[in-house]
Parts: C-alpha cells; structure tokens; sequence
C-alpha cells in the first residue's frame, strides 16, 4: 500500500468499482433482458447516489445545502472522490445556480456497445448525478430530458442542470 499513490489507489478502486457495476449490469441483462435491467439499474443507482452524496456532505461538513455555493462544495468533492480519470468528462458552473456536464468518451457508452443493447440502454449516469441532488432535497430541472443513451443517437453526451435556490 506504502509504494501506491493516493491517486492510484483511487483510480484502482473506481476502475474496480465501475468493473463491479459492469458485471452486474451484464448478468443481469443475461437474466433480465434489457427492460428489467434498466428499471432495477436506474433504481439501484438512484438509491445509491443518495447514499454516497450524503457522505460527502457529511465530509465537508455542510449540514444542509442552502446556497449554491454550498451545492458547488459538495458537487466539486463529489467528482473529485467519486469519478477516475477514465471517465473522461468535463463540468463546469457557468452562471449563477447553473451545472453543466459533458461527456466527450462515456466509459457506460462503450460497454453497452459491447454488449449490443446501446439501442435499448437507459443511461445510468445521468441517474447517479440525479440522485445526488434528489438526495439533498435540492429542486432542480435537467435538459434534455434523459431518456436512452445520448452518445448513442446524437454522438455527444452533455446534460445543463438548472437549481432553485431562494434568493
């Protein structure tokens, strides 16, 4: 463990986390078919990402999220911890109670693809970054609406998240 750098041990357990998620989805699917598969990974994931961002609120000592910039604390943490170097995304805050995500090489993308389901596949993704905020009660609209898998019908990943916060 001494000669592992904090980053590659970070990235060997993310890459064994997502290879988990992987051979779950698939035999799933082997037993399921793709409708159930999606229903019970969606759900998975959502009840999941409430679970781990509350951890990470938890971690930065933010006890309830009232401001934007509290959300940003807790939304920066959260990719910093919880995302690998292979997941080859970018976000940023362009304006004031704004996120925006863009995924140029999704990792779920190629492994559905393999899989030969892309055609069929609900993004799970997207469902985890839902998640978080659903977990910290936040109110917030998402576009475009998520349905199937984004890099499949357009070539390009991307979601705008909007939140409400009081003024």
């Amino acid at each position: 463990m001494k000669s592992l750098k904090k980053d590659e041990l970070k990235e060997i357990l993310i890459k064994n986390w997502m290879s988990h998620d992987a051979m779950w989805f698939y035999h799933c699917l082997q037993e399921c078919g793709i409708e159930r598969t999606n229903k019970i990974n969606k759900a998975a994931i959502r009840s999941m990402a409430a679970i781990e961002i509350k951890r990470i609120q938890k971690a930065v000592g933010i006890d309830k999220v009232k401001t934007f910039e509290d959300l940003k604390v807790i939304v920066n943490t959260a990719f910093n911890v919880l995302t690998g170097d292979f997941m080859d995304f970018n976000y940023s805050f362009p304006s004031e109670n704004a996120l925006h995500g863009e995924w140029k090489n999704c990792f779920a993308y190629n492994g559905v693809k393999q899989l030969g389901v892309l055609d069929r596949y609900q993004c799970g993704i997207m469902e985890r970054v839902c998640g978080w905020f659903d977990g910290l009660g936040i109110k917030y609209s998402v576009s475009p609406p998520m349905a199937g898998c984004m890099m499949h019908t357009d070539g390009k990943c991307f979601r705008e998240f909007t939140f409400n916060f009081d003024k």
